[in-house]
């Protein structure tokens, strides 16, 4: 590992488990029109796209464009591989010295410097921003003094950041934390330039950052258009002339504007249309493992949910869904039932543990209702499940799983699903705290580390933690492994806080997504990220 001695047990793990699918398709187009712009499909972000604000994959896959940090994940691996960072040095795993890169500028020509990246780091963690990521640079010290857990915040920057020269800045932490670098990929941190502190709001309507495309233009719910910037200095130049972001609230009139023509791109094609899409694309569908699973939370916040009996209920819910009749039938096998609360794409060396959620993943209708009986019943007598009605086919899959319930528990109104129509709205009914029952909670990993399927869902305030579950033991567990600098060790304990999850039910795995993506017969080099987010700069168009 560059830098020290940091463990690199998951892009490993990362590198084994993709390299057999090559994440890739498309074939080789040529030179392609390094001016031609694609169109792809898209879906409106909750916030504004501020690096340490964005949390959801529709404002990601923006970041990623206009963004690069100190460190990036490799398209096909996954791997955490240097950027901005010249180096990384430790000796202890809590104190870091950080190189930038020279020769680096944000796209309006300001020079990208250390301060880029402190000054960024700051803002995110400052309780008066009210960031949604500020949770990430929880580890950094100082962080309780500009975002404390109650009152107002007494500092403004964190303690440990010290910038010490115009490339180099040092981070201490409150305590070890070995895989630390390897996080440093996710845009929560990212530089921002000084434009963003001088002008927030001009900067928030067109965003100014240092990756491969500007910002064009933003009509909230039609369009973003993103254009390639020619003087971008680092090696993964976009191939193509910019991309149309295209707004659509439902997948399936996206898939139909692929095939009339009216768009290049679909990454996210409707369970509606797997049957078909072979037929209708032919070579020009991919279908990729991705570290991607599907759940559903509850909100502990209600006592209703966070009872004793309440966790036999969510246990019974779980063995009442026929995952593999749902995979099977609605998502045409694209999706894999879980067996746990992470991804397969992690490996067994990276933490992956199939089966480890045992009989209460499996499909024991019998067994389901006897439990949830014991348990004095369904809260308030049934169940409703909250979802976006916009895309991912939700729709389809949520009826399922009440039918499967329904069927269970010989009641075909133990269970309902109640639509909300966008994808915003619906992450701000969660942010509000109005769920009353089971909702859905997909994950799409930050970065290729089992913490990250664990910490930021189920630590107790983690920044994703919708349901806002506590548990000390599995904090302990997490911090502790999180101190770990062996590698095995560090897995163990991260395994031993999945199984309190597990022993709690905190959330219901459903299971394991695969990314796919179709596209038009102008493009060519399309390929999925680990992540499911097409490689956009790569794509070329002729």
């Amino acid at each position: 590992m560059r830098g020290g001695t940091h463990a690199t047990w998951t892009a490993c793990a990362m590198v084994v488990a993709l390299a057999a699918t090559a994440c890739g398709g498309g074939g080789d187009g040529g030179s392609g029109d390094s001016s031609a712009v694609l169109s792809a499909s898209w879906g409106d972000p909750q916030n504004p796209l501020e690096p340490s604000n964005t949390n959801e994959v529709q404002g990601g896959k923006v970041l990623d464009m206009i963004f690069r940090g100190l460190k990036r994940y490799d398209p096909e691996t996954g791997e955490a591989q240097d950027m901005l960072a010249e180096k990384i040095e430790t000796s202890d795993s809590q104190n870091f010295t950080i190189t930038v890169k020279d020769g680096w500028t944000f796209s309006n020509g300001e020079k990208v410097t250390a301060q880029s990246f402190v000054d960024a780091w700051n803002y995110g963690a400052s309780l008066r921003n009210n960031q949604r990521n500020a949770y990430f640079f929880g580890y950094i010290e100082g962080y309780d003094q500009v975002h404390p857990e109650e009152g107002e915040q007494t500092a403004d920057t964190m303690s440990g950041l010290k910038v010490t020269g115009d490339r180099t800045f040092t981070v201490k932490l409150t305590q070890k934390f070995s895989t630390f670098p390897d996080t440093l990929g996710y845009n929560a941190f990212a530089p921002l330039p000084r434009a963003f502190f001088d002008d927030h709001d001009a900067w928030v309507k067109k965003p100014v950052g240092n990756g491969p495309y500007l910002v064009d233009s933003y009509t909230r719910g039609s369009q973003m258009a993103l254009r390639k910037w020619d003087d971008y200095p680092g090696d993964d130049k976009a191939q193509n002339g910019g991309v149309d972001l295209k707004v659509y609230t439902d997948n399936n009139t996206a898939y139909t504007d692929l095939l009339a023509g009216n768009l290049d791109l679909v990454d996210d094609v409707p369970a509606a249309q797997l049957r078909n899409v072979k037929n209708d694309l032919g070579d020009r569908y991919l279908n990729t493992p991705a570290g991607i699973i599907q759940t559903l939370a509850f909100p502990f916040y209600d006592p209703a949910w966070n009872t004793e009996d309440a966790k036999k209920v969510r246990q019974g819910l779980s063995m009442a869904i026929d995952r593999e009749q749902i995979t099977d039938t609605i998502f045409q096998k694209t999706r894999t039932p879980a067996t746990d609360w992470t991804s397969p794409v992690l490996g067994e060396d990276g933490g992956f543990q199939d089966g480890l959620c045992g009989e209460f993943c499996e499909f024991k209708p019998d067994e389901a209702k006897k439990l949830i009986e014991e348990a004095g019943g369904l809260p308030g007598g049934k169940v409703t499940i909250t979802f976006n009605a916009d895309t991912g086919s939700h729709r389809e899959w949520v009826n399922a799983v009440c039918n499967s319930i329904n069927n269970a528990l010989d009641n075909e109104r133990a269970c309902t699903a109640n639509p909300v129509g966008t994808f915003a709205d619906f992450r701000n009914e969660i942010t509000d705290r109005k769920m009353t029952g089971p909702f859905r909670a997909g994950w799409q990993m930050d970065y290729p580390l089992i913490q990250n399927f664990l910490q930021p869902l189920y630590y107790t305030n983690a920044s994703s933690n919708d349901g806002k579950w506590s548990n000390k033991e599995f904090d302990d567990l997490v911090n502790r492994a999180n101190q770990e600098t062996d590698t095995a060790k560090a897995i163990d304990l991260f395994q031993q806080a999945e199984e309190v999850v597990r022993d709690n039910m905190a959330a219901i795995p459903l299971w394991y997504q695969n990314g796919s993506a179709g596209w038009s017969d102008r493009l060519s080099d399309v390929k999925l990220n680990p992540f499911s987010v097409p490689v956009y700069e790569q794509i070329k168009v002729s």
